[in-house]
């Protein structure tokens, strides 16, 4: 997905060092309201779709609430 979504303050998609087959999709959002909001835009949804075919499953995940950090407030 290029360009920003209204509320992304980062999204990373980075390999993992140990399972060639896996990725890690690390997501900051100024609230679950705005990450919610997000996946109904027309180019999320497409991307979404897109990258379908090569998601497997989802075997991990993480809520965290960030207290700062470089890029963050």
């Amino acid at each position: 997905m290029q360009g920003s979504v209204q509320g992304c303050e980062s999204y990373v998609i980075a390999r993992s060092p140990d399972d060639p087959d896996a990725i890690w999709v690390t997501e900051v959002w100024e609230s679950r309201e705005a990450h919610g909001a997000s996946l109904t835009y027309d180019s999320v949804k497409a991307a979404i779709e897109r990258g379908r075919p090569l998601i497997a499953g989802f075997s991990d995940r993480f809520e965290t609430i960030p207290v700062g950090g470089l890029g963050l407030d």
